[in-house]
């Protein structure tokens, strides 16, 4: 997923030096790299953040109920 990101960004900002305005070459980085780059990383980027989600609910379920078996000693 990220060397799509890469060979992106490296496409667009080949595309915006080659502009021939500066104005027109900031505007196409930001409108043709930076905000489909960030809406595809979003998009591709959701299952994983479910998954940790999911670990860190699972990790805070599992650790009260393993605190609650020891003794106060250990």
């Amino acid at each position: 997923m990220y060397l799509i990101a890469i060979a992106w960004m490296y496409v667009v900002l080949l595309v915006s030096i080659a502009n021939t305005t500066v104005v027109g070459g900031v505007l196409t980085f930001l409108f043709a790299g930076l905000g489909p780059l960030a809406l595809f990383l979003w998009i591709f980027g959701t299952p994983a953040r479910r998954r940790a989600a999911l670990l860190r609910e699972a990790e805070a379920t599992t650790s009260t109920n393993d605190r609650a078996d020891s003794n106060p000693d250990q």
